[in-house]
């Protein structure tokens, strides 16, 4: 039994047959995996143009802004705190708590 290879043609859909060592032509489309294609005509939401990875960058720069990737590991690091302050009782000791509970309940009227 042979092992058949198939491609289908994107005008017409049809399926067509090609042999082991066929290897496909990239497409333009491709191309904007590797480079600034992804921004052409983007624009802020104040309507600043940001068409390119470098106007993209000083335009967030400027206004302070960043992207979620900039907290990946931030967000990772908090998420275990949270988990060990809630497993573990987190990091008051008693004597923090007795002294804030102290300071309540003299407090002035």
């Amino acid at each position: 039994m042979t092992r058949r290879r198939y491609i289908q043609d994107p005008d017409t859909l049809e399926l067509i047959e090609v042999t082991q060592d066929y290897r496909q032509t990239p497409m333009n489309h491709d191309a904007s995996l590797w480079n600034d294609r992804g921004y052409d005509g983007m624009r802020a939401t104040d309507g600043t143009d940001i068409s390119s990875r470098s106007k993209h960058r000083e335009y967030m720069k400027r206004n302070g802004l960043t992207t979620v990737d900039d907290y990946n590991g931030s967000w990772n690091r908090a998420k275990k705190e949270r988990e060990n302050y809630f497993t573990r009782g987190g990091s008051f000791r008693k004597q923090d708590i007795e002294r804030a509970m102290y300071e309540v309940n003299n407090r002035k009227k």
